[in-house]
């Protein structure tokens, strides 16, 4: 079955500023605007949908009004929200723009290539994307292992980006263009040139050696100002994807001392004297299960926290587990709470064709962004945003699901479940926002909520159950009277 994009008019929403936080952004505002008092009398309730069994892809499917309620009973289910209890300010939602992701648009009719970079960035006729990742180099996502620079130049005197010209740099251009103008772009390597680390290969893991570290921090600032100088502005980076993964792809190994102290000697000290303080460098980007140990190190240590915007991870443990580490992110929170959360990659694994439109792979999306964002995140970011029919092109056979797929043979778009799911959030919670509680009453259904600049309030309710489960969304003494089908989740805009 191919389901077809959904493209619904959300003028609702128009573009917000950028979130503040407490370290020296210069790309938004040092105030943030005030939220306007909420309540619920006379409010409609715009419902929006995708469900399974059913053709619910992101539609509009009731608009409700509210009623007054009081005290609900035992039996009767409710979503309660409170719009004066505030969290942390909402930065986005993306995805990454791989070698992968780009060489596979370029292999699309232009029509489909149009049609993507609206259903992704667009805000009225897409999904609205606000956030960016690429890559550093060669990532697994890549057809090959490539370098900036010629083996052995420790001067960097050879660097150039003139690979990613040819795909990469293209789309990202395009994407922003999409995007209105404007959207926020992180970067991380996979690892340093191989002549940089102590197993002189840039697979299999492997340690930047001492006498590297500030050529390594000076590759950063090169790579910043040769994407800017091609008219793409970087907000941040990370220092290392998955640092503590020794993977057949591209990878490199730091300790949480090694990578502080790389931070704080060389990588920061070295991006400050280039004039890029406003540059954001994110910590760990890695998985929830060590990221309490890895913040503490980080976080304890005043000469970090200085140059660390905040600490980014991934969702990847839970393969073998289960999804039961979504407290350490909740932990490393309320420990440190003047620092920034963001989930910076999750794929589901394992590419098969004929698995493209499971719902659980929905539901996975649904439920770690519900939680991340409860837990504090700021951000979340998915890992490719497009890979073609044999979940690739991956130079090591690392094959995956991205939320859309471009059959390059035929010349199609394949929307996953995924795809809508993101856009439950990404489409109705605009940058600006601040998080509200949200707190159902039955464990069937899971809910985050968010009260955009413009006073509108987003709650997004999942029931990952078979459950048919009629509830109420209660404010402040009012219900407004809806139901969670099985296997769905609803966007409830309340304007």
């Amino acid at each position: 079955m191919k389901y077809i994009p959904i493209l619904i008019a959300a003028s609702l929403f128009a573009g917000c500023q950028q979130p503040t936080d407490k370290k020296t952004d210069s790309t938004v505002s040092t105030d943030t605007p005030a939220i306007p008092a909420f309540s619920p009398a006379g409010k409609s309730v715009y419902t929006y949908t995708t469900a399974d069994k059913t053709d619910f892809r992101l539609a509009l499917t009731d608009t409700l009004t509210f009623s007054e309620m009081g005290q609900p009973k035992e039996t009767q289910i409710c979503v309660f929200v409170d719009p004066k209890r505030t969290y942390q300010t909402f930065m986005g939602i993306g995805g990454a723009i791989t070698d992968a992701s780009a060489e596979t648009l370029a292999k699309l009719p232009a029509d489909k290539q149009e049609e993507l970079l609206k259903a992704y960035f667009d805000k009225e006729k897409g999904i609205g994307y606000s956030l960016l990742r690429t890559n550093i180099m060669s990532c697994d996502f890549s057809s090959g292992s490539y370098s900036y620079v010629q083996e052995g130049d420790k001067e960097l005197k050879s660097f150039s980006v003139e690979h990613d010209k040819q795909y990469r740099i293209p789309m990202i251009k395009r994407a922003i263009t999409a995007a209105g103008g404007t959207i926020p772009l992180y970067a991380s390597p996979w690892s340093p040139p191989a002549f940089m680390k102590d197993n002189k290969n840039v697979l299999q893991g492997g340690k930047l050696l001492p006498e590297f570290y500030d050529a390594w921090a000076k590759f950063y600032v090169k790579f910043i100002q040769a994407y800017e100088a091609e008219g793409i502005p970087v907000w941040g980076i990370s220092i290392q994807n998955e640092p503590m993964a020794t993977q057949r792809w591209e990878s490199c190994i730091y300790s949480a001392e090694e990578e502080a102290n790389f931070l704080k000697k060389h990588l920061g000290p070295t991006m400050h004297a280039s004039g890029m303080k406003d540059k954001k460098i994110i910590m760990w980007d890695h998985n929830r299960d060590l990221i309490y140990q890895r913040a503490q190190t980080y976080f304890n240590d005043p000469e970090v926290a200085r140059y660390a915007w905040g600490i980014g991870f991934h969702w990847y443990e839970s393969w073998s587990g289960g999804d039961n580490t979504f407290d350490n992110v909740a932990m490393v929170h309320e420990a440190f709470p003047d620092e920034n959360i963001m989930f910076t990659e999750g794929c589901q694994e394992k590419f098969e064709a004929s698995r493209y439109y499971e719902w659980k792979w929905a539901e996975r999306y649904g439920r770690n962004m519900i939680m991340d964002f409860n837990d504090g995140a700021v951000g979340w970011t998915d890992w490719n945003i497009l890979l073609d029919e044999n979940g690739g092109p991956n130079h090591v056979e690392n094959f995956c699901f991205a939320p859309m797929h471009g059959d390059t043979k035929k010349g199609e778009l394949i929307y996953t479940n995924a795809y809508y799911y993101i856009g439950h959030f990404s489409k109705f919670i605009r940058p600006g926002a601040k998080r509200i509680i949200s707190s159902p009453s039955r464990s069937q259904l899971l809910s985050t909520s968010f009260v955009n600049e413009d006073g509108s309030i987003v709650v997004v309710v999942m029931n990952q159950s078979e459950l048919n489960t009629p509830f109420y969304l209660w404010i402040d003494g009012k219900a407004a009277e809806t139901v969670a089908q099985p296997h769905s989740i609803n966007t409830y805009v309340i304007k």
